[in-house]
């Protein structure tokens, strides 16, 4: 058995895509098991560079088999365009090679529209989602009125499902929101043709993944976010509507918690977030003006720009308990290149007391105080690195550091932003 998972083990943005890509030439198989197309993941190899945002970033690999788990919310549009995108790449994609799960839960138009809608008119509480319908599509799966790819299967069920969901929707739309109705009956039409689109895609996946784990293949789950956006241990209520912790990787797709052997966070060497809540390590100053632009600090999905702040190991620490990490991933290292001194956040003073972990509370997590250590900066030269040893003994001395705070190795380093500027550190 050979399973590893791949997390994001801060808000988010750090970087998996192109970590996922480089572990997949060596993975046969590339599971996403939640999320859906609000993720967003950038990928370069050669003169190219991939933007995905729902496929697995195994993709970009010839012969891996990619899934897309029961735990995702699928937007058939959004689906088909970014296949559409990847063949426009030159890439083979096809039933042979992408696989959707029966279980995963469809996001319809009336979901869109109600997460802009209830954005809208939350006013300056808005909580900072893309409105692509993530949270409303997650909210009629654990209401049990969602509609499932297996749904768009069949005809007669899904029309039934679809009208009584209508009445509702429409209902509230109008009456609450103030918005327009929408039409049943050509979201009938245009979904059940999804349905024949997707139909060679669609199969039951966690039977899928079950024999290829049982035959020994190397599995590889990618998250999408970052722990501080899980649904119950992230800045709640500004977070995603999944669970993006390893203990998410089980019920998104559908294997047994004794099939995962591994667990890789991805981190930045410093931190970034976007939209609101506490960010006790932020620089709302030049240098983290200077660190926004150099590391290009905007989303891949929305284009927001990120805030940015020094490396916070508190985070770090507490994703490493909730998600049992084995090993870190160092992101963009090579931003940081220039800056005399760097700072560590390696604790936080809270109400007179040293804490080493994120507390639930937004209001307590505003009033923590980050302790820091500082160490000497380094050169651009850690762009040309292609080995540890190769790297500037100051980079190497802020590795170090890292792992003995945190506790475990970091296994792989990313110098730049292309696959061939990545390499490994320690085994995984």
């Amino acid at each position: 058995m050979s399973t590893l998972v791949i997390l994001g083990a801060q808000w988010g943005d750090e970087g998996k895509g192109k970590i996922t890509d480089y572990l997949a030439e060596t993975a046969e198989v590339v599971v996403r098991f939640q999320g859906g197309n609000n993720a967003g993941h950038t990928v370069e190899v050669g003169d190219k560079q991939y933007k995905l945002h729902l496929i697995p970033s195994g993709v970009i690999n010839s012969n891996k088999l990619n899934i897309i788990g029961n735990g995702v919310v699928l937007d058939p549009k959004a689906f088909f365009d970014e296949v559409e995108y990847l063949r426009n790449f030159g890439l083979d994609v096809n039933e042979k090679n992408l696989l959707v799960s029966d279980r995963a839960n469809v996001i319809m138009p009336y979901h869109k529209t109600l997460d802009l809608l209830k954005e809208k008119a939350r006013g300056k509480n808005d909580i900072g989602t893309t409105g692509k319908g993530i949270g409303p599509a997650y909210t009629d799966k654990v209401e049990r009125c969602g509609i499932r790819v297996c749904d768009l299967l069949h005809p007669e069920s899904f029309r039934a499902k679809l009208m009584q969901n209508m009445e509702e929707k429409n209902r509230y739309i109008v009456q609450v929101l103030g918005g327009e109705p929408l039409d049943g009956e050509a979201i009938y039409a245009e979904y059940l043709a999804y349905g024949e689109r997707l139909r060679p895609y669609v199969k039951d996946t966690s039977v899928v993944i079950y024999e290829q784990i049982k035959n020994k293949k190397k599995v590889l789950f990618e998250g999408a976010q970052g722990m501080l956006l899980d649904i119950d241990y992230g800045t709640y209520p500004f977070v995603t509507s999944s669970n993006t912790t390893a203990g998410g990787v089980a019920s998104g797709s559908g294997i047994g918690p004794n099939m995962i052997e591994k667990a890789i966070g991805v981190t930045k060497a410093y931190t970034t977030r976007v939209g609101k809540g506490p960010f006790p390590t932020e620089l709302e100053n030049e240098v983290g003006d200077w660190i926004r632009e150099k590391g290009f600090e905007y989303g891949t999905t929305t284009g927001r720009s990120r805030r940015c702040g020094w490396l916070d190991l508190v985070i770090v620490k507490t994703a490493m308990r909730v998600s049992g990490l084995t090993s870190l991933v160092l992101t963009k290292i090579d931003t940081l290149a220039g800056l005399e001194k760097i700072k560590v956040c390696v604790g936080y003073k809270l109400n007179g007391e040293v804490i080493d972990y994120v507390p639930a509370s937004l209001e307590d997590l505003a009033l923590c105080e980050p302790l820091y250590e500082e160490f000497d900066g380094w050169d651009d030269s850690v762009q040309e690195a292609t080995s540890y040893e190769e790297m500037h003994p100051n980079a190497r001395t802020y590795i170090e550091r890292i792992e003995e705070l945190v506790g475990i190795k970091v296994s792989i380093i990313s110098v730049g932003p292309k696959r061939s500027q990545t390499f490994k550190k320690d085994s995984l």
